[in-house]
């Protein structure tokens, strides 16, 4: 068998022209003023600012059950109210779960109220719904 000789091929070099480089003269643009019309302000109605009113149903004075008249106390008041003297109840006695402060630990008032040992925070006034009446 014949070998066949390699040979390289030379490729052309490319000559890049150089470009001139001009400076462009810079020109200062006038400013002009543009003129703006003048509006009117626009009269806005005024309202007066009136007190919130808490909607009637959360303020109708109900009767604690025999379990939660133990706790916070036996005369009728809102839903709110109850709500509120059993969280001063519970931070007197320090029933948080101190590892997680969304938990009331009951204790046997409580427990009475709420049928277990442990209820998170959002439970609460859905717990205390069922004991007013």
């Amino acid at each position: 068998m014949a070998k066949k000789k390699v040979t390289k091929k030379k490729v052309a070099k490319k000559k890049v022209a150089k470009k001139k480089v001009t400076k462009k003269k810079v020109t200062k643009k006038k400013v002009t003023k543009k003129k703006v019309a003048k509006k009117k302000p626009a009269k806005k109605a005024v309202k007066k600012k009136t007190k919130r009113k808490p909607n009637a149903a959360f303020m109708k004075p109900m009767k604690p059950s025999d379990a939660l008249a133990a706790v916070i106390g036996d005369k009728a008041l809102p839903r709110t109210e109850a709500v509120k003297k059993i969280w001063v109840y519970i931070k007197k006695h320090k029933l948080q779960n101190p590892k997680n402060k969304r938990n009331i630990l009951a204790d046997a008032k409580l427990k009475a109220v709420f049928g277990k040992k442990e209820v998170t925070m959002f439970e609460l006034a859905g717990i205390l719904g069922k004991h007013l009446s």
